[in-house]
C-alpha cells in the first residue's frame, strides 16, 4: 500500500505544472463506492488520481491511477491504469461554476495478471473556488473482448483542482 501511495505522490507532483495555465487541463483524486458484477454498491471500494488536457474545444484526453478494493480487506485489490477521451460542456474561456462531462476509454487492471477494461461514464464538476471543485461521476467498467461483460460500476466523489 505505501508504493501505492508514493505513485499518486508522484502523479500528483506531474499534474501541479498544469495548475497555473488558463483552464487548459485539471487534475483530480477521487474516491468511489463500487458494485462489481452481480454485487452491491460499497461492496468494494476506489481511490485514485488523474488528470486531463484539453486538445480541442471541450475535447479532452486523460490518465488516471487507480486502486480497487474490498471494503473489508483494502489489502487484496487491483490497480487501475485508463487513459481515456472525454468531452466537457465547457467554455473554456469563459468556464461556468457547473461543467458536465461524459467519457469513454481502456482500463488496464492489474496484480499478478492483467485484464482489459474499456470503461464509460460521465458526471460533473463544480467549482467552489476558481482552482478547486467537487467532481461526481458514474462509471461503468466492462470486460474486453470475445466475451464482453459486465466488471464493475463506480459512483465516485472527488476534488479537481487547475
Amino acid at each position: 500500500m505505501q508504493s501505492a501511495h508514493r505513485i499518486l505522490l508522484l502523479l500528483t507532483l506531474a499534474i501541479l505544472p498544469a495548475a497555473a495555465q488558463r483552464y487548459n487541463g485539471h487534475g483530480y483524486f477521487y474516491y468511489g463506492l463500487d458494485a462489481p458484477s452481480g454485487g452491491n454498491l460499497a461492496q468494494m471500494m476506489s481511490t485514485g488520481i488523474g488528470g486531463e488536457g484539453f486538445v480541442w474545444k471541450g475535447l479532452a484526453a486523460g490518465a488516471e491511477l487507480g486502486y480497487l478494493f474490498p471494503r473489508t480487506e483494502p489489502g487484496i485489490g487491483i490497480g487501475l491504469f485508463s487513459v481515456s477521451g472525454a468531452w466537457h460542456f465547457v467554455n473554456r474561456d469563459h468556464p461556468r461554476k457547473f461543467i458536465p462531462f461524459v467519457n469513454a476509454g481502456y482500463t488496464l487492471g492489474f496484480r499478478q495478471g492483467t485484464a482489459n477494461l474499456a470503461h464509460w461514464g460521465g458526471g460533473a464538476t463544480y467549482w467552489f473556488s476558481r482552482h478547486a471543485g467537487l467532481r461526481t461521476e458514474v462509471r461503468v467498467y466492462e470486460y474486453v473482448g470475445a466475451y464482453a461483460q459486465h466488471f464493475d460500476t463506480s459512483l465516485r466523489f472527488g476534488i479537481q483542482f487547475h
